[in-house]
C-alpha cells in the first residue's frame, strides 16, 4: 500500500559531487551522514531554497552539484519543527545526524536528482 500524498512531505535536499555519488550508491534509498563538522542533516521546503544553496555554496565550493526530491512520511517529520533559515521562503527541517538512519527509512519511494549544476569554469 502506497501512503497518499496527505501521508507525505515532499522535501528537497541539494548535494555536491560526493554526495550525490553517494545517494546513487543507496539505490536512491538513502542520504549519507552530514560531514562530522556538520551535524545536522538539512532538508529544505522548496526547490528554490535548494538552488539558492546550489548556487551560493555547492558549485562555488566544489565545482557542481544537483537538487533532490523526495517525500518523507508526515508522521515522522512531526516530531521535528520548520525552522526558518533567515527570510522569506527559506525554511527547513533541521534533522540530527543521530537520527538520519531513521530518517532514511521514512523516505517513501526513490530519491529524485531534478537538476543538477556545473560551474561556468574560471
Amino acid at each position: 500500500m502506497n501512503p497518499s500524498d496527505d501521508d507525505t512531505v515532499t522535501l528537497f535536499h541539494p548535494v555536491g559531487p560526493g554526495e550525490h555519488r553517494l545517494v546513487e550508491q543507496s539505490g536512491f534509498r538513502a542520504f549519507p551522514p552530514p560531514p562530522a563538522q556538520q551535524p545536522i542533516f538539512y532538508a529544505v521546503l522548496t526547490e528554490e531554497f535548494a538552488l539558492k544553496i546550489v548556487r551560493e555554496w555547492i558549485i562555488p565550493d566544489l565545482g557542481s552539484g544537483s537538487i533532490t526530491r523526495f517525500k518523507v512520511r508526515r508522521a515522522f517529520l512531526s516530531r521535528y519543527p520548520v525552522e526558518n533559515a533567515g527570510g522569506p521562503g527559506l525554511e527547513e527541517y533541521a534533522i540530527p545526524a543521530k537520527d538520519l538512519a531513521e530518517f532514511n527509512q521514512n523516505i517513501v519511494g526513490l530519491i529524485e536528482v531534478i537538476r543538477q549544476f556545473r560551474s561556468a569554469g574560471p
